[in-house]
Parts: structure tokens; C-alpha cells; sequence
């Protein structure tokens, strides 16, 4: 359960008090969990490393998300990392595990900052974290040299600077610059003005549809009792027992109750759908898939 900013979180105080790892400790930590899932191990590195996630927390607070959400994300990543990490690579868990942490924070922010999907792919990744700190940059130089910039020429410096393409740029600026806003909301400042959601397309099944479909299956009912009455007593029997029973019965079993081989009753059977196919062809062609 997340924590809201009024809940007093122990986390960053137990983190302060937490052990420093030497980098064979933290090798032999890191062997212990991998090797032998010693839990003791893998509860220890993580809280040695708390801090570090908590650093990188609060490094992402200016996007608005409580700051004990933002903690709880990255001590998530923690975890991932210290479940993908190989001490066999000779790399440190700590500059391993800063990747994790990082990705964990940015898709909770990410999926938390608009009802609508703000970004995907690595690039708009990039542009959501990195845009407004950039064109802060290039505005600040522009005004130096007393160059005015554009919103089109601002674009294409912002994805010149960062490595993207002009259209991620140009779908970033007006995902950050506007709001989600109620669907409830009047579209215009009459008294009887109509809600935005009264605009969209009702996507449910409409009334003549309910007619159509209600039509189609009666005639199909009708079609399919006449050609079970095409058949014979043990052909309408065998179809009912295999295709129209909860748990279709098996062929040895037929067999067995009617005295006959195994391969005799699905020569049966076959005959039977044979016939069927027939009657149903006669109706309609475009029904016979329903005995495919």
C-alpha cells in the first residue's frame, strides 16, 4: 500500500543507519543470494543500498508524485536489481543497481503523470525527462545571443540536442503543456450546454444490431434442428453425446454403450456431420462453418 506525504515513512532514517558494504562484502552478498537464495544475504545488501535509492527519489520530486511513492518505486528497482544481478560480471552492485532504480522511478512517474499513455518508446522517454531542462538551455543561450527562436526552430534544436526524431519532439511539448480534463465538463458556458462525453460514439451493441443478431440465431436454431432430424437415431445420438453435451463424451465410451469399435462410431460420426453439412449447405452457405 502506498503511503501518502502525511505518513511518517522510517525508511530514510533506518537508511542513514545502515552499514556501509566494502566491495568484497558486497560480492559475497551479492554470491550468497544468487547461489544459495540466502535471504539474509539479499535483505542486507538491499538495505545497505536504500540510501542510494532514496537519493535518486528525491531527485523526482519536482513531477508532483508523494514523495513515499516515489521511495517505494525506487526500493522496487532495488529489489529488481538485486535479483538480475551477476557477480561473475565484476561490476558493482551499486553502479548496477542505479540503472533499476532509475527505470523504476521514471515508468512510475511516467504512468502517473496523465490518464494518457505519455510515452513508449526509449526517445520519448528521453524527451519527457530531459526536454524542459533543454529547451531551458537553448532558450538561455538564444537570449544571450539575441536570437529569437520559434516554436518550429526551438523544436528541431530541442531534437537536434537530445537525438530524436522532430515529430516526437513537436507530440512531447503538447502532452506536457496540456491537462487531463473531466469528461463531465460542459463544452461551452451555456446553462444547457452538452457534456464532452455526450459527443463520443456509443460503441455498445445498438438496438437494431440486438434485433439482427436475436433474428440470425433463431433461424440457425431452426436450420440446425432440421438437419439433426436429417438423421438417424444413433447418428442424432452420437452428435448429441459429442457436440452437444457440457463434457462431450469420448469415443471408446460410445463405443462401449452402443457395441461398436471406436473407429465405427467416428465413421459414424463423420457420416452424420456429413449429412448435416448438407442440409445446412441447402439453407445457407453461410452457415456449413459451423460444422467444420
Amino acid at each position: 500500500m502506498a503511503l501518502d506525504e502525511t505518513t511518517p515513512n522510517p525508511l530514510p532514517r533506518q537508511a542513514m543507519k545502515a552499514e556501509l558494504l566494502d566491495a568484497e562484502t558486497e560480492l559475497a552478498l551479492a554470491y550468497a543470494w544468487r547461489d544459495k537464495q540466502d535471504v539474509e544475504a539479499l535483505h542486507r545488501l538491499i538495505t545497505a543500498y536504500m540510501r542510494l535509492a532514496i537519493s535518486m527519489a528525491s531527485k523526482f520530486r519536482r513531477y508532483g508524485a508523494p514523495m513515499n511513492d516515489l521511495i517505494q518505486e525506487a526500493g522496487l528497482g532495488l529489489m529488481k536489481a538485486a535479483e538480475k544481478f551477476d557477480p561473475d560480471r565484476g561490476v558493482r552492485f551499486s553502479t548496477y543497481a542505479v540503472w533499476w532504480i532509475k527505470a523504476s522511478i521514471q515508468d512510475y512517474v511516467m504512468r502517473n503523470w496523465s490518464m494518457v499513455r505519455t510515452g513508449s518508446t526509449s526517445a520519448q522517454k528521453s524527451l519527457f525527462f530531459n526536454m524542459r531542462r533543454v529547451q531551458a538551455q537553448l532558450e538561455r543561450q538564444a537570449e544571450s545571443e539575441g536570437v529569437e527562436l520559434d516554436r518550429h526552430k526551438l523544436h528541431q534544436m530541442i531534437a537536434e540536442e537530445i537525438g530524436v526524431p522532430l515529430r516526437d519532439v513537436e507530440m512531447m511539448d503538447g502532452r506536457l503543456s496540456g491537462a487531463d480534463f473531466s469528461l463531465n465538463a460542459v463544452q461551452s458556458a451555456d446553462e444547457d450546454g452538452r457534456e464532452w462525453i455526450d459527443a463520443l460514439e456509443d460503441d455498445s451493441e445498438q438496438a437494431a444490431e440486438m434485433v439482427e443478431a436475436s433474428h440470425d440465431t433463431r433461424q440457425l436454431r431452426e436450420w440446425l434442428i432440421l438437419a439433426l432430424n436429417g438423421l438417424n437415431d444413433r447418428e442424432r445420438f452420437i452428435v448429441r453425446e459429442r457436440k452437444l453435451r457440457d463434457e462431450p463424451r469420448t469415443l471408446e465410451s460410445l463405443g462401449s454403450e452402443l457395441g461398436l469399435s471406436k473407429e465405427r462410431v467416428r465413421q459414424l460420426e463423420a457420416a452424420a456431420f456429413q449429412k448435416m453439412r448438407k442440409s445446412l449447405e441447402g439453407q445457407s452457405r453461410e452457415v456449413q462453418h459451423f460444422l467444420v
